[in-house]
């Protein structure tokens, strides 16, 4: 592979890398941005439109399954059509849906929104890659991909933010007005004008390399449905084990903080490499089931060891693995990289849900236990798809 990236078509300006990274971050941010402002003010939604626990987590789950039956035919779309085009499309479904999650009266239409907000989803991370893969050179990619999926947690420390400043204040429904405000105000961002892709084979069309990539996202599925129950789990699994409510709160931002930093960090790495990208994910989800089978040890070390090595590499390779598959496929990327998105979508609807179930039936040392070897087995899958996408 060259040193640059997918070149615009001949005759048309595209964005310059630095202005197609910010744009990226800026899309990603804004299409995401339902699911997790409603895990941030779920206290307030809830004691208005009265559900509990288990709805919020039946919500989040809507929206993740819908992000991945979305995911295929966004990426199609990415592939017919301008990039860009696809990224405001998805801005402005995002911010349509924040818009109505603040007039909703009833928890029914608050699962219709959601559901509406994953399509957002799908349509913001398909555009976003292909962006990155089309106008940032190969030499920085890593970096670049690494950038934009750190905006997710970024998301979440946002969501946390918004509770004391517009929730507890003017009342979380104005809390969904100005981040409907917010994602409107990603779309200067997006490039006003690029070139319509070429029109290519899609990966889905060769045979083996389309069963690589199968098997990397049912690998994603499984290290998503672990990864999201540190998330989701981390603070009251902390709380029961008797931690006062503040310091349980803190693991949660230091995990943040520390997958910011160790999804960068991994995707200025992977620049430094010219193969072996999916091997290295790989070994990132062996180090993190490690931290994930901490959480069920007793005492403090073992959670600030297993939160750092949990959030640190057992939930720092989305980048790297999306970087993998785009430098595999640059003529198709967000094809290429629908099919393995898809099985990361699966694993965050999937994973709340089933672990959840653990959690309440055997207790958070079981569940963790049973999340590290969801996540040992995503490792076998990627290695699995590493081998098969070397031969093909």
């Amino acid at each position: 592979m060259t040193d640059t990236a997918l070149p615009p078509a001949p005759g048309s300006t595209g964005p310059r890398p630095v202005r197609a990274a910010t744009g990226a971050v800026a899309v990603t941010i804004a299409c995401v941005l339902p699911v997790f402002l409603l895990g941030g003010l779920a206290v307030q939604i809830s004691e208005d439109l009265g559900f509990s626990p288990a709805g919020l987590g039946l919500a989040v789950s809507v929206y993740f399954g819908v992000s991945a039956l979305a995911s295929v035919p966004s990426g199609v779309l990415v592939e017919r059509h301008a990039p860009a085009a696809v990224a405001r499309a998805g801005i402005l479904l995002s911010a349509a849906c924040l818009l109505a999650v603040a007039a909703a009266r009833s928890y029914p239409v608050l699962l219709g929104l959601l559901a509406l907000a994953g399509t957002a989803n799908a349509l913001g991370q398909l555009a976003s890659n292909a962006t990155l893969a089309r106008h940032v050179p190969a030499r920085r990619q890593g970096l670049s991909f690494g950038v934009k999926q750190a905006a997710i947690p970024v998301a979440t420390l946002l969501a946390g933010a918004a509770v004391p400043t517009v929730a507890l204040t003017a009342g979380w429904r104005w809390a969904f007005v100005a981040a409907a405000g917010a994602a409107l105000a990603a779309l200067p961002a997006v490039p006003t004008r690029e070139p319509r892709p070429a029109r290519t084979a899609a990966p889905t069309r060769a045979g083996r390399v389309t069963a690589a990539l199968v098997v990397v996202g049912a690998a994603g599925t499984f290290a998503a449905a672990a990864a999201n129950a540190l998330g989701t789990f981390v603070v009251d699994s902390s709380a029961d084990r008797g931690l006062s409510p503040g310091l349980a709160g803190l693991t949660l931002t230091l995990g943040s903080a520390v997958c910011v930093a160790a999804r960068v960090s991994v995707g200025w790495l992977a620049d430094r490499r010219a193969t072996g990208h999916v091997a290295l994910v790989a070994g990132m989800l062996v180090v993190g089931a490690a931290g994930l089978g901490l959480l069920a040890v007793a005492g403090s070390v073992p959670l600030v060891t297993g939160v750092l090595l949990g959030f640190g590499l057992g939930w720092a390779w989305p980048g790297l693995m999306t970087f993998a598959v785009v430098r595999l496929h640059p003529q198709a990327p967000a094809a290429a990289t629908s099919i393995t998105q898809t099985g990361v979508y699966a694993g965050g609807c999937l994973g709340p849900l089933g672990l959840g179930a653990v959690a309440a039936h055997a207790g958070y040392q079981a569940m963790w236990i049973v999340a590290a070897g969801s996540m040992l087995l995503a490792a076998a899958l990627m290695l699995t798809g590493s081998r098969m996408l070397a031969h093909r």
